[in-house]
């Protein structure tokens, strides 16, 4: 929410965004709340703070599906941290949430996100049709259990 406007953003009135990310806290706390878990902040060695990654259930196609999320601040992209966090996430579901499955939701436009979800073994799978975005791709990864 922090990160510098996008040519897509650039219209939206800086209380909408105070809105946003209100609803955004809201949600954060009522997955915490619920299931012990969500986005993590990603802190690197120096103390910079690049991303969010974490695990979050999502609606794909009516049925819910854990997925794996991740956002990263402009300017930080192509430097690993998107990968590793994505990766400990899924280990982190496979090793202690015990879930067979394991997805990514990605705007079919988001070659950077497709990427980080297929170095951790993701593939696509299906397409979502129920988001604010008419289609979404949904990779996927079935985890092998402990």
């Amino acid at each position: 929410m922090s990160a510098p406007p996008t040519d897509a953003s650039a219209s939206i009135p800086s209380d909408d965004f105070s809105r946003q990310a209100a609803q955004w806290i809201a949600w954060n706390e009522a997955n915490y709340a619920e299931h012990g878990y969500g986005l993590w902040i990603v802190e690197t060695l120096d103390g910079q703070f690049p991303e969010d990654c974490g695990l979050t259930w999502q609606d794909v196609n009516g049925r819910m599906e854990l997925e794996v999320g991740y956002h990263l601040l402009v300017g930080e992209q192509s430097q690993g941290y998107a990968t590793e966090a994505a990766a400990a996430c899924k280990d982190f579901a496979r090793d202690e949430l015990n879930v067979p499955l394991l997805v990514a939701i990605i705007h079919p436009d988001n070659g950077a996100s497709r990427r980080v979800a297929e170095k951790i073994g993701m593939r696509h799978i299906k397409d979502d049709h129920g988001g604010a975005i008419t289609i979404r791709a949904v990779l996927g990864a079935r985890l092998d259990l402990p």
